[in-house]
């Protein structure tokens, strides 16, 4: 069973899996970890969960979030590479006080760009809120 199958699966009927197993063997594919955060999301109901596109198709943003009155991008790296050109195009154009990253890297405050790993995910309303 391919594993997005075997998420959605579990996230119907509330089977638990090993979050941390998840993690370490299936960022094999770049398209793991959005859908582990869609997953996350959806399945949490966190949050509403939009997408952005830049009008040329040369940039997009994974997730756009919206908590109270703030509009925050938010980027999904399948990797420990955090190259941020995407989200940097999209502060140019829209200036969001706060931009979220998510990635298998460690927590970084980088003043507007907070990296998060993909674990924390759950928190990310704590963070935002402190923000």
């Amino acid at each position: 069973m391919p594993i997005d199958a075997l998420l959605i699966f579990c996230s119907f009927f509330s089977v638990s899996i090993s979050v941390s197993t998840f993690i370490s063997s299936a960022f094999v594919s770049s398209k793991i970890p959005l859908f582990f955060v869609f997953l996350l999301q959806k399945c949490e109901k966190l949050l509403p969960i939009f997408y952005w596109s830049a009008e040329t198709g040369t940039s997009e943003i994974d997730f756009i979030i919206q908590i109270d009155n703030r509009i925050i991008p938010v980027e999904v790296k399948a990797s420990e590479n955090l190259r941020a050109k995407s989200i940097k195009i999209y502060r140019e154009k829209y200036s969001p006080e706060i931009g979220i990253r998510l990635s298998m890297s460690d927590y970084r405050n980088e003043g507007w760009l907070i990296n998060l790993p993909l674990y924390a995910l759950p928190a990310l309303p704590e963070i935002l809120s402190q923000k």
